[in-house]
This record gives structure tokens, C-alpha cells and sequence, in this order.
């Protein structure tokens, strides 16, 4: 189980960071070899996957990464908007001091990293980093909502909304823009404004509502 568990996760971080191509066919057999373990487990893994939207399968067609797809970005970010915006608010009434304190962490970690982005013109060294750090940052807003099926959902399309990215947010050509979102966010959740932060949010993610930042 544990070696599922491993597996698992990193074929996960591969599928939303570059890791596949859009539409690149999954090989159980060329996973089995990579990760020295039974095509079965390699198998049980993908469905597993599968169950939360990060590969397709059809039966004798096997495994793919999803497509790039403008409508479906769409459909990500306004759920994505609606969970997030939620998520938030619940935990400004719910967190106190000791969510305040995680959030706080969380960001100046984000700010961190991508303020060294911003100053570097390869920061192919720092992909990774940025990707853990968004997503704490982002599932720390959540964290004290004191709903579990929310966070469940906000993850699982969290993962997705990354994977349609995952070409074009390589390219970094937002993170000035970033910056100041994430600060933003940051300081409207602090001041325990509801209705501010949740337009924060929606002006942090507002611009994949065009379906046009795909990337090439």
C-alpha cells in the first residue's frame, strides 16, 4: 500500500507539472519498469487517477493526460472561484490566530519564491518549489473552512485547473501580476473582510475565465 501511495503521488505531481504531454498516451508497462513495481499496482494507481480527473481511460484505448481545452479551463476556474471564495470566508469565521499564523507562513514562502522568479531570467530551477508553495498557499486559505467534502472538491479541481496550465505557467509571464494577488488575498483575508477577499480571489483567477491562457 505504501508503495502505491508513493507512486501515486508522484505520478500526480508529473501529470500537473510537465511531467506528460496533453494527450500523451500513459503506458502501464513503461510505469511498471520506471517504478520497478507490478503492472497491476501501476494499473490500480492510474484508475485511482483516473477517479479524479487527471487521466482518461477507455477501455481498449487504456490511459491519456487530458487535453488542453479552453471550455473546460473555464468550467475549472468558475468552480475553482466558487470553492476558494467560500472556503475562505468560512475559514476567516472559523480559524482564529493559529490559522492566521499558517497563512501568513504559507505566503511569505510564496512571496519568496516568486519574487527570486521574477528577478531571474531561467527559473527552470524553481518550478517545482512554486508549484508546492501555490498550492499551500492556496489550500491554507481553505484549511480552517471545517468542511472536509469541501476541501476534497477544492483539491481535486485544484489538481485539474494546474494540469490545464501546466505548459504555460512554466513561462512565469504572470508572476508580477502574481505578487501582488497573492498579497492581496493575504491582506483582505487578515482584515477578516469577507466580501473584499472573495473579490480578491475572483481578480487573482479572473483572467483564465477567457480560456486563453493555455498557453501555445
Amino acid at each position: 500500500m505504501n508503495e502505491e501511495i508513493d507512486i501515486y503521488q508522484d505520478l500526480k505531481m508529473r501529470l500537473i507539472s510537465n511531467g506528460f504531454e496533453h494527450g500523451a498516451k500513459v503506458r502501464a508497462e513503461e510505469l511498471r519498469k520506471v517504478y520497478g513495481c507490478s503492472a497491476s499496482a501501476v494499473r490500480e494507481v492510474l484508475f485511482r487517477l483516473a477517479a479524479v480527473g487527471l487521466v482518461d481511460f477507455q477501455e481498449q484505448k487504456g490511459f491519456r493526460v487530458p487535453k488542453r481545452s479552453p471550455q473546460k479551463l473555464i468550467e475549472l476556474t468558475h468552480v475553482r472561484v466558487l470553492l476558494e471564495a467560500e472556503g475562505t470566508a468560512m475559514s476567516i469565521r472559523n480559524g482564529g490566530v493559529d490559522w492566521e499564523a499558517r497563512l501568513t507562513a504559507a505566503h511569505h514562502k510564496l512571496s519568496h519564491i516568486e519574487k527570486r522568479i521574477h528577478a531571474t531570467d531561467d527559473p527552470s530551477d524553481l518550478v517545482e518549489i512554486w508549484f508546492a508553495s501555490e498550492k499551500e498557499f492556496h489550500q491554507t486559505l481553505i484549511s480552517a473552512c471545517g468542511s472536509e467534502t469541501l476541501k476534497q472538491l477544492h483539491s481535486r479541481i485544484y489538481a485539474q485547473f494546474r494540469q490545464q496550465l501546466m505548459v504555460a505557467d512554466r513561462n512565469f509571464e504572470f508572476i508580477s501580476q502574481n505578487i501582488r494577488h497573492h498579497a492581496d488575498i493575504l491582506e483582505a483575508a487578515l482584515s477578516g473582510d469577507e466580501q473584499l477577499t472573495r473579490e480578491k480571489i475572483h481578480n487573482h483567477l479572473k483572467r483564465h475565465l477567457t480560456g486563453k491562457t493555455m498557453g501555445d
